[in-house]
């Protein structure tokens, strides 16, 4: 089986919950998209595995947006050939429709829930909620707390040496690697390949592997990959390529990630505890291109920093996982009372729908 293509639109942060929901699909190529709306537990996950299994066995390209928060569920799913989407347009991750009855269509899956057996339930439902928003705020102070310690350490380390010595390693990628098509130059497009979850902090290597063969591993203890990404990034669209810059989940504003499928070229940062496990076909150590003096003097506050921000990842996480059982608690209440097969047949239909406008 060909391996899935799974990103993420969505990351917990240390200033809470960043979308890049915007960038679904780019709004010329959007043609259907489904807007799933429902409460806990209504199957909105499970329907868009029914409609990507058929899309998939109809030999549909389909790209798999998983939840940030739970990395087990899934949060959209994408058929780029089609122009289609279908996803969950709940909170944090709300969208309204920029073409409504053209474009986009709501798809009410509350509707199957049982209502009158639901209402029965009211105590242990409002108790069941009790503490979820708690438990990500205490996330958010933990990451924040993270960032500041590993951005001291990256203030330390990046000097104009070390970004002149980047860029340098960059344009001698890009003339060896990339060359000029003639074309208009190419478009950008925003994914997570990694996320802070209830699972831990985790990045899709196997995702670029699918769509890349050749992988430059970019090992990078102290975040200095960013302005090489950037500069490779920007080269790359100026010789008329479409890459899709992956942001890091803590720092959204900075690249962690490149990928440049039509060159079947990936840019992947390996960092302590997060290494890409396949085989590169180069590796640059970002590391060295440090000021050795710099990494000896302050050797011991970098390790300690280090430390410490792994730890305070680690609460981040518990905290998360917190939230998620409370969450499975709630949806636990509300899965006996939902017409699983009234959505499933919604599904269905979607699925019957899409392929009908091949």
């Amino acid at each position: 089986m060909e391996p899935k293509v799974t990103f993420f639109l969505g990351a917990n942060t240390p200033s809470g919950f960043y979308s890049l929901y915007d960038q679904l699909l780019e709004p010329e190529n959007a043609r259907r998209v489904f807007l799933l709306k429902g409460g806990p537990g209504c199957g909105k996950s499970s329907l868009m595995g029914r409609v990507a299994d058929a899309m998939v066995q109809a030999g549909q390209k389909t790209e798999y947006i998983r939840c940030s928060g739970d990395p087990d569920s899934l949060d959209a799913v994408i058929f780029p050939d089609l122009g289609a989407a279908i996803v969950d347009a709940t909170a944090p991750h709300v969208i309204e429709p920029r073409l409504p009855g053209v474009v986009e269509s709501y798809v009410n899956l509350g509707r199957f829930y049982d209502h009158p057996a639901l209402a029965a339930l009211r105590p242990e439902i409002q108790g069941a909620t009790a503490g979820y928003k708690e438990h990500y705020k205490r996330a958010y102070r933990c990451l924040t707390a993270a960032v500041q310690l590993f951005e001291d350490n990256r203030a330390l380390l990046m000097t104009p040496a070390l970004e002149a010595k980047a860029l340098k390693r960059a344009r001698g990628i890009l003339g060896r690697e990339v060359k000029k098509t003639g074309r208009a130059p190419g478009k950008a497009i925003q994914r997570f390949l990694g996320a802070v979850s209830c699972q831990g902090v985790s990045c899709r290597f196997d995702t670029a592997d699918a769509l890349c063969h050749r992988v430059y591993e970019l090992s990078d203890s102290y975040g200095l990959a960013a302005g090489m990404l950037t500069a490779l990034a920007a080269g790359a669209m100026s010789a008329g390529y479409d890459v899709i810059l992956c942001p890091s989940p803590l720092f959204p504003d900075r690249a962690e990630h490149l990928l440049i499928p039509e060159l079947g070229l990936a840019f992947l940062t390996s960092a302590p505890g997060l290494e890409y496990p396949g085989r590169p076909y180069r590796r640059i150590r970002l590391d060295a291109m440090a000021d050795p003096e710099v990494l000896k003097k302050y050797k011991a506050r970098l390790k300690f920093s280090r430390k410490v921000h792994a730890a305070l990842l680690d609460e981040a996480v518990e905290a998360l996982a917190q939230a998620k059982a409370v969450h499975d608690r709630l949806e636990a209440l509300y899965n006996p009372h939902v017409d699983f097969e009234g959505v499933y047949r919604q599904a269905q239909s979607i699925a019957d729908e899409l392929l009908s406008t091949r």
